[in-house]
């Protein structure tokens, strides 16, 4: 567990641990109450634009928030892709903000705000307290019947600059900019509606919308740190594991964790497309190193869940290799390299020499063998998983051969041994530490 930049993993299940997080809880009460959160009169104005603190509070926390965020993360003091972000499950989540909005018209709270009171002994900040618990055990006990709908529309780890396309810094600038207007809005409305001054709030509003500015404009120039950036930065434990050769698993253990129907195995090939339609390992998606360098697919990768265990390959490990630094890089779990690659799959499990026969003299991640034509992931030795292989054909044997050994429901007359390994994988828990004000 880090609170950024201080690393507090040693200090888990400690007294000075919980007394940290105690401490940052008292201080954020305690702001909130200094701001008037405690007070269902004040929050409420905000909807009938008497008083738009809220907005200013809320709209301020998240200004700071996402500058400090992408700071750190541009200047090397914390990695962005191991902070968590809840998932986006768009359609569910507009209908749950669309009912907490309507709560908090009517009673005048949000459950954080709804804390505040009650820890003051405010009668209808411990009623609201006790009708939200009420309504999260009635959620619990009911969610299965609409379960469909809650799960609908996942788009996973989504952030704007994942949406909108464009750089951690632009956004954040837009968002600086975006809360400044609004904050001037706001003085407007509160006049028209509220009788406030525009003047109020003193003369460090401006030195103030300036500082933010200033350091967004920082943020852009300076821009977020790139792969090859963040793996010089990487921990001495993560390069040690290269070194160790910690992350590179026998094609023997793929096959045998292919065999776990309790995990999710996934590989990505990193070949040109010519060898990929030689051969591939069954189920393998090929890709390349711009692609790992692509949010897109980190963000698929970060998002999927504890069980699952991808697998980088190429005709040798340089490729594989490169591949893996720069996606551990930037964040993501349980990732190997198939030792030896391609090369070393079809040692252990071979290709009938009809169809590949080895090549002497060759570049180092370069295929070792020579393909008389394209087999994809049709050969036994693509899945050799796999208890029996009806539905591949045997390329270089006659119909009726071939028939003949389908009927068997063996490999085409190949019996996979059980190749020895020295167990590599090692799956990595995803411990998921979120708190807020909702």
């Amino acid at each position: 567990m880090n609170l950024a930049p201080l690393d507090l993993s040693a200090a888990v299940g400690t007294v000075r641990y919980a007394l940290i997080f105690g401490a940052v809880g008292f201080g954020f009460g305690f702001i909130l109450e200094m701001a008037g959160f405690g007070d269902t009169r004040k929050l409420a104005a905000q909807f009938y634009l008497k008083d738009m603190t809220v907005l200013k509070v809320m709209f301020t926390g998240i200004v700071v928030a996402s500058l400090m965020l992408a700071l750190a993360s541009s200047f090397g003091l914390l990695d962005l892709h191991r902070v968590w972000v809840n998932p986006t499950f768009l359609w569910s989540e507009i209908a749950g903000g669309a009912i907490m909005g309507v709560g908090f018209v009517l009673g005048g709270f949000c459950p954080g705000t709804s804390l505040v009171a009650a820890a003051t002994l405010k009668i209808d900040g411990m009623l609201f307290l006790v009708g939200a618990l009420l309504g999260v055990w009635a959620f619990g006990e009911t969610v299965g019947s609409f379960e469909p709908f809650w799960l609908s529309s996942d788009y996973g780890r989504f952030t704007l600059p994942d949406w909108l396309g464009l750089p951690m810094g632009v956004v954040v600038l837009a968002i600086v900019v975006v809360a400044l207007g609004a904050f001037r809005l706001a003085e407007v409305v509160e006049a028209r509606f509220g009788g406030v001054s525009p003047t109020a709030g003193g003369r460090g509003k401006w030195p103030a919308a300036i500082a933010l500015l200033a350091a967004a404009s920082v943020l852009v120039v300076h821009g977020q740190p790139t792969p090859e950036q963040q793996w010089a930065r990487a921990a001495p434990a993560t390069r040690q594991r290269v070194e160790t050769r910690a992350i590179f698993a026998s094609p023997a253990e793929v096959v045998s964790l292919r065999k776990d129907t309790s995990l999710e195995v996934s590989i990505l090939d990193l070949r040109d497309e010519h060898d990929f339609n030689l051969f591939h390992v069954g189920g393998a998606r090929r890709t390349d190193d711009a692609e790992t360098r692509a949010p897109a697919l980190v963000a698929r990768l970060l998002g999927k869940p504890a069980w699952a265990v991808t697998f980088l390959v190429s005709n040798g490990e340089t490729e594989a290799l490169r591949a893996w630094e720069s996606l551990t890089a930037q964040g993501v779990p349980n990732l190997y390299v198939v030792e030896g690659g391609i090369n070393r799959w079809l040692e252990l499990y071979a290709a009938p020499t009809c169809v590949a026969a080895p090549i002497a003299q060759r570049d180092a991640d370069a295929l070792a063998y020579r393909f008389e034509f394209a087999t994809g992931q049709s050969l036994p030795a693509a899945s050799p998983e796999l208890p029996i292989s009806r539905g591949f054909r045997l390329p270089c044997g006659s119909e009726n051969e071939d028939e003949t050994l389908r009927a068997s429901g063996e490999h085409h007359g190949n019996v996979w041994p059980e190749h020895p390994f020295v167990k590599r994988v090692q799956l990595q828990t995803k411990s998921v530490v979120k708190g807020g004000c909702g």
